[in-house]
């Protein structure tokens, strides 16, 4: 159902190299380039895309409040993998990795928030 996900930057060089570098750990290449305003991450062009902007008004990006990303892998060792490295290319710790109630049975996802202070988890089911 959901096509792409944009989140806003203030420094794109600086947002684009985290998330080469942090989606790379599973495959994930930068497909797409919106004109030195952005860019944006898939696994191919018929999958969701994950995109990095520049606001197109010109005034700041802001972190929305209750907005998360939720990255899909397929294992626990992935889901350990990306944590561990958003945590060490610079993002902070929002809820360390393991088993959320929350999310229903088998629910293992680990959050942060990148450079730019936006919130993501990467999980699985399982």
């Amino acid at each position: 159902m959901i096509g792409y996900v944009t989140l806003g930057t203030n420094d794109l060089p600086r947002a684009a190299a985290f998330y080469d570098a942090l989606l790379a750990e599973i495959g994930i290449t930068r497909l797409m380039e919106f004109g030195g305003r952005g860019y944006g991450w898939a696994a191919s062009m018929d999958k969701p895309m994950l995109c990095v902007f520049e606001p197109y008004d010109g005034r700041p990006a802001t972190v929305g409040n209750g907005v998360m990303v939720g990255i899909a892998v397929d294992s626990r060792d992935k889901v350990e993998r990306i944590h561990k490295k958003a945590l060490e290319l610079g993002g902070i710790d929002e809820g360390p990795v393991g088993l959320r109630a929350e999310g229903g049975d088998g629910f293992y996802a680990g959050y942060f928030r990148d450079l730019d202070g936006n919130k993501l988890d990467v999980f699985c089911y399982g």
